[in-house]
This record gives C-alpha cells, structure tokens and sequence, in this order.
C-alpha cells in the first residue's frame, strides 16, 4: 500500500466532470484506489462515491493505492490531479 497527500487543484474541485476524468483515469490500474478526506473514505473508482466526498478547490486529499500495480497507479493520479483533471 502506498498512499500520497494531494491538493485539489482544479477550479470546481471534484464535481462531475472532473470526477468522471479522474474515475476513467483510475479504472486503467488493477489496484484498489481510494482517498480519504475529513475521516471518509471514497473509492476512486466510482463516480457517485467521489461526488459524496465533497471536495473543493484546495482540500487535501489522502491517494491510497493497494495492489499489483500501487506504485504506478499513485504516480499518475497524483500527476493527474496536480495537473487540474482535465482532458
């Protein structure tokens, strides 16, 4: 397992559309992603659980990779992330 602390950096945060870029992005790695915020958990993977989280421009989310291929997965999405989540 290896996990990373990542600021949201795109401008709406993690609304819809960038929700769905970052859960499309995920579902390319065979690990269990997750990130925690504020005590809960959400799973990457699924755009209804990212939405449930909340977030917004500048909150610090916690990246949880855990699997065959973590350590890869966990460099591209936190690029990914610190990139904006756009297309």
């Amino acid at each position: 397992m290896v996990s990373q602390l990542v600021k949201i950096t795109n401008l709406t945060g993690l609304s819809v559309r960038p929700a769905g870029n970052l859960c499309t992005e995920a579902m390319k790695y065979k690990s269990k992603i997750t990130f925690e915020h504020k005590g809960s958990v959400s799973n990457v993977k699924s755009v209804l659980s990212v939405l449930g989280a909340c977030i917004k421009l500048g909150d610090e989310i916690t990246l949880i990779c855990e699997g065959e291929d973590e350590v890869e997965a966990l460099n591209a999405l936190t690029a990914y992330i610190v990139s904006g989540l756009e297309d």
